[in-house]
């Protein structure tokens, strides 16, 4: 299996020449987010993800977690990797500093994120959930309440969880039946069943903090009655220290086809007696602020498909340059590797290209929300906020089936050694295939890209993305250089492709629901194609003025020239075909009854 090295040098092009990391370090709160931090920073993180966390990852894989007697067990190395992570402040790192966190931004935190995901994804989704945690209560949680967990979150001495789905209701929160029940001393017993529940219960930590959604006894039937109340593992008592042990209990956990060193479990609240809660916010507005933590959520598993496809790149330009197979068809010099194989460069390049566009996609989006954090002008902290918002279903959907399509093509690659667990090929595609799924699937990422956020200001924000891209593709076309040139051509080709379905599903809304769901998924695709066009058409510009001046690594910015206009040729095409496909709707299925199944 090969090692995993950091890109960092792509992750600081990105930060750098698409996020805008030297623009996010002039606004209040980030201003020290230097260069020369973020080197630092980048540097340490890629040495620990590779040290510490990459070598466990097959153990993981291979020993699992197990539940026994005295609760979750994680695999050998674990629970020292979790320590060192959160010595070294890693699972702060975007966190307030006035809760123990480092206060960095985004921009820079996201590609440590990248690191550590790349490195262990099963690891990493603990610290992913307690980050979310961390900011549901940051938003909504009481001053008491916050005194006694939240630093002991941001640190990482206590992980965090979210409790939303439960056995009769998947992604349909109006069904779930857990109750709250209020006490004399203002807290509430929880009662009821939680199921896939990352990280509900391990031994890394000696607490740990459940967010979960349940009804009031009064509460509005349906999604308006949902609250959130955090219920400790343990309880805490007045001077800090853990006092019982509270009534949430892991029950099972699943067996699963990847990331088995993520404990899934099946939580039971108020077996005996009630579990302990506290209200986080107001009464009934409890999916409101998990969808606090689900944006942070959404963002991080698109990182994941990022990350997970960067890994197999690595592993699959590894082997395909060791491996020797075959005859060069254009020498016709006899065994060479892999990598001399036309088909094999055709399927490097696009795992590379994918990944790279991805990866710019997700870091522009954390500059937007770095942005609507910090600005205080109230109309441009608006605007970012949209379009971080109306990014996020594209970064988590678009994210997350690269992720699979890339692993997969790690294992092509690979040829039958890549079906032979024993290479580590399969693991990445493995690991990788819940991500379409949890935080919300494609087709709910589509739904949302759709009804909430394209629909809900009439377009506007689309218009503005609309805006952006076609402001890149008139640059590239401009240049005078016809590699940078062919490049904004098809970029142009694929706005088009998209703003004509943005039409068609407009005009469409409300007199074909049923085929603007059915394009809904198609739609997705459209805007995850054309939109990292524009980011590889933004990464184009930014190296070619590198080229122009003969500053820095030249290989690398012609690299990434080459490598944009490999995703022009290959990727852009592809949005006419989606736009004729969401086009078409359900016409076909109209007036077909059950029978065409």
């Amino acid at each position: 299996m090969s090692d995993y090295r950091a890109p960092i040098k792509d992750m600081r092009f990105v930060m750098d020449e698409i996020a805008g990391l030297n623009a996010i370090n002039q606004l209040p709160g980030f201003e020290e987010a230097t260069p020369d931090l973020a080197d630092a920073v980048l540097d340490e993180a890629a040495k620990f993800a590779g040290e510490v966390l990459a070598p466990l990852n097959a153990i993981g894989d291979k020993q699992g977690c197990k539940l026994t007697a005295n609760g979750v067990t994680t695999p050998d190395g674990w629970k020292a990797a979790y320590k060192a992570f959160c010595d070294a402040g890693w699972n702060g790192i975007a966190s307030p500093a006035e809760f123990g966190g480092q206060g960095l931004p985004d921009t820079l935190a996201i590609a440590v994120k990248e690191m550590v995901c790349s490195a262990n994804l099963a690891f990493s989704i603990g610290p992913l959930l307690t980050t979310g945690a961390t900011e549901a209560l940051l938003t909504c949680a009481s001053d008491e309440l916050k005194g006694i967990y939240l630093e002991k979150m941001v640190t990482g001495e206590w992980t965090g969880t979210m409790n939303l789905t439960e056995p009769q209701a998947g992604s349909d929160l109006a069904l779930i039946r857990s109750r709250a029940e209020p006490q004399a001393d203002s807290s509430y017993r929880v009662f009821g069943q939680k199921i896939f529940i990352s990280y509900g219960d391990h031994d890394m930590t000696d607490n740990i903090v459940h967010l979960v959604l349940a009804r009031l006894p009064d509460a509005p039937a349906g999604v308006k009655g949902i609250s959130m109340f955090l219920v400790p593992k343990f309880l805490v008592n007045a001077d800090g220290s853990l006092g019982a042990r509270n009534d949430a209990h892991c029950v099972s956990i699943e067996h699963k086809l990847g990331i088995h060193a993520s404990p899934t479990c099946v939580m039971a609240y108020g077996d005996n007696g009630g579990a302990v809660g506290y209200l986080l916010g107001e009464a009934n507005r409890g999916l409101e602020y998990m969808f606090i933590m689900m944006n942070e959520a959404r963002l991080g598993v698109g990182l994941q498909g990022v990350a997970l496809g960067e890994r197999a790149y690595q592993h699959a330009l590894a082997y395909a340059r060791e491996r020797k197979q075959g005859r060069d068809a254009l020498t016709g010099e006899a065994l060479v590797t892999l990598d001399k194989h036309p088909d094999i460069r055709r399927m490097l390049m696009l795992m590379k290209s994918r990944v790279e566009a991805a990866r710019a996609a997700t870091y522009y989006t954390a500059s937007l929300l770095d942005r609507a954090h910090a600005i205080s002008d109230p109309e441009e902290k608006k605007r970012s906020l949209y379009l971080a918002e109306f990014l996020i279903p594209i970064v988590k959907g678009g994210g997350t089936e690269m992720g699979i399509e890339v692993t997969s093509l790690g294992i092509q690659i690979h040829g039958g050694m890549g079906f032979i667990e024993e290479t580590g090929a399969a693991q990445h595609w493995r690991d990788s295939r819940i991500t379409t799924i949890y935080e919300g699937t494609t087709g709910i990422q589509a739904n949302d890209l759709l009804f909430r956020k394209l629909m809900r200001d009439q377009g506007a924000t689309a218009k503005v993305v609309f805006g952006e891209v076609y402001a890149t593709a008139k640059a590239l076309g401009a240049s005078g250089k016809p590699e940078l040139q062919a490049i904004g051509q098809r970029l142009g080709t694929a706005l088009k492709a998209w703003t004509t379905a943005t039409e068609w599903l407009a005009a469409n809304a409300k007199t074909s629901l049923s085929g603007v769901l059915t394009a809904a998924v198609p739609y997705l695709h459209l805007a995850v194609t054309v939109t990292g066009g524009w980011m590889m058409g933004k990464a184009a510009l930014a190296a070619a003025g590198y080229i122009d001046k003969d500053e820095g690594d030249q290989a690398f910015y012609r690299a990434k020239v080459a490598t944009a206009g490999f995703y022009a040729d290959q990727m852009l095409p592809q949005a006419g075909a989606f736009a004729e496909t969401v086009m078409a709707g359900d016409a076909t299925l109209k007036g077909i009854g059950e029978e065409v199944f």
